[in-house]
């Protein structure tokens, strides 16, 4: 028997509503469970841009002013070069290349790049001392604080580690509760297919008689699971939209995480990860639901 798109839509459609409940039931598991993995992922690529700055050992930066003079900065290199039994090593970053990080970590923010120029934005060292114990390091940063040219002396506190522990702690809980909810929703989804089915056992049993074929029974049933997983996907990419939209910009208001950022792309490369994972559930649901069906 020939497989028509008509007969396709309507046999789905008729599954779909005669197990509505149970419908509803898979797609929000779906959808929950697929959003909480977006989110944990999204968290993830906002706690490595939050600790960008740090990278390499770095544990405190000497921001200089944008005016800071020659001589100014040439007093600060030096007093870096003679501590060399405190200071294992340092990188200068001029203005050019502060205004190509600024781009890089408000990528998705143009409004924002366009109204800043590059001379006000502060060179600075990037200090990676010997000893890493907090009061060497604040004894070795405080020398910096008053020299002239210098605008502020930036610590990577204690406070910031445990962010950056307290952020994988939340992607870590997100992605338990996922993984989780998503062997729930393959059940669920296997059964909503069985229970269809079951209902139809009739119908099925005079389809066999005619001369249809197991795949002409299967893919009604099969495109019935990849709507639960595309629909409940689709709602979770939303909901990663939204958060990026409104709740993501709340949390860099608060200090500790002002270098939080994810960008447009990325939550748009994780939605489509999303709608793929979502299909890939409802399929593999249904088709366990159908081959069991008819190996009864």
């Amino acid at each position: 028997m020939a497989l028509r798109v008509e007969y396709l839509i309507r046999e789905t459609g008729t599954n779909l509503w005669r197990n509505v409940w149970l419908t509803v039931a898979a797609v929000l598991t779906v959808f929950v469970c697929l959003a909480l993995f977006g989110v944990s992922i999204l968290v993830g690529k906002g706690a490595d841009s939050l600790t960008s700055q740090w990278k390499g050992g770095i544990e405190f930066i000497i921001f200089m002013k944008p005016a800071a003079t020659p001589d100014e900065d040439t007093a600060i290199r030096k007093v870096l070069d003679e501590s060399g039994s405190e200071v294992k090593s340092y990188k200068y970053l001029d203005q050019a290349a502060a205004y190509e990080e600024f781009k890089k970590l408000f990528a998705d923010k143009q409004e924002l790049i366009d109204s800043i120029s590059q001379n006000v934005l502060p060179p600075s060292y990037r200090v990676v001392p010997v000893d890493n114990d907090a009061d060497a390091i604040a004894q070795l940063g405080k020398q910096f604080e008053d020299k002239p040219g210098v605008y502020e002396v930036r610590y990577a506190s204690e406070t910031l580690r445990n962010l950056e522990s307290l952020t994988n702690l939340v992607r870590i809980g997100l992605l338990a509760a996922a993984l989780i909810l998503l062997a729930v929703a393959v059940l669920l989804i296997l059964n909503t297919t069985f229970t269809a089915m079951m209902s139809r056992r009739r119908e099925i049993e005079v389809m066999k008689l005619v001369g249809a074929t197991n795949w002409f029974i299967r893919i009604p049933y099969m495109l019935e699971g990849l709507v639960h997983g595309l629909v409940g996907a689709a709602g979770a990419a939303g909901v990663l939209v939204g958060v990026n939209k409104w709740l993501f910009p709340k949390v860099q208001r608060i200090n500790l995480f002002e270098y939080f950022r994810v960008t447009s792309g990325e939550v748009w490369s994780t939605s489509l990860m999303l709608l793929a994972i979502g299909c890939l559930v409802g399929v593999i649901g249904s088709t366990f639901a159908v081959w069991r069906y008819l190996d009864v």
